[in-house]
């Protein structure tokens, strides 16, 4: 219980960190304006187009009796959209750190020079990071996806469908929204993914903590723009807790993080 509170403290820390510096708050806005513009076009095209694509992909339901085949056209469609909403909740964060990879690093590096003085530096040149970050981000929406399709297929369970299982939908989903934050400090560190993940997984109460909030408030589009900026400066704190580093001098650029 103590780690799920301090998972949301340093959430609300950052929110503070970046309510206290303007520039960088303005500056961590743009990439996820970009990625909601995005993402609300694909939206309308399904909803505009999703019954033409369930029809088309349902031959089979042509000669099926009124009102069967369009009650399950409708179910179809409206199970697509579901999908497809769940897959950009997942993939919002991910996406919005790819676009707006050079701000958040810096972001991130002023947060620590901040706290310690010093910011970490991968040392590798920005297309490299770019390809790091978009092969983990794949993996991770691969983990993602495995845990949707469990949890949707367990959603038509009587009762525990519809309380249990939305409920562990959001501490899943945190987690991995969790793990997309914090890599933007610790591939600085040279943290690689499987590395993060077992941090993450020997303190998933802090991860809960601060990511669970953020799953439920990312299911209002406007809301994740404005909150994507301080959840990357919250990140920021919470990896410097998860690898023992405290206030004052850090170490050089390249050298290993402490464990």
């Amino acid at each position: 219980m103590r780690d799920l509170g301090a998972g949301f403290g340093y959430l609300m820390k950052g929110q503070r960190w970046v309510s206290q510096h303007g520039k960088q708050f303005g500056m961590g806005l743009l990439p996820g304006l970009i990625t909601l513009v995005l993402y609300a076009a694909a939206l309308v095209c399904l909803a505009v187009w999703g019954d033409d694509f369930v029809t088309w992909a349902t031959p089979f339901a042509d000669g099926w009796t009124s009102p069967w085949a369009g009650l399950f056209r409708g179910f179809l469609t409206g199970v697509l959209f579901a999908l497809v909403l769940l897959l950009a909740v997942l993939t919002f964060t991910a996406v919005t750190l790819l676009v707006g990879q050079p701000f958040y690093e810096s972001l991130s590096e002023k947060v620590d020079l901040a706290e310690g003085g010093h910011a970490p530096e991968s040392g590798l040149p920005l297309w490299r990071e770019l390809w790091i970050s978009a092969r983990d981000s794949l993996r991770i929406l691969v983990r993602a996806a495995v845990w949707g399709v469990l949890l949707f297929a367990l959603g038509f369970l009587p009762f525990v469908g519809q309380t249990v299982v939305p409920v562990i939908g959001f501490f899943i989903t945190g987690f991995f929204l969790t793990e997309e934050l914090t890599a933007v400090a610790l591939q600085r560190r040279s943290v690689e993914l499987r590395e993060r993940l077992a941090l993450l997984r020997s303190r998933k109460g802090l991860a809960w903590g601060f990511g669970t909030p953020l799953a439920v408030a990312f299911l209002v589009p406007f809301v994740a723009v404005f909150l994507m900026p301080g959840a990357v400066a919250g990140a920021t704190l919470m990896a410097r807790d998860l690898l023992g580093e405290t206030a004052g001098p850090a170490r050089g650029a390249g050298e290993p993080a402490t464990r």
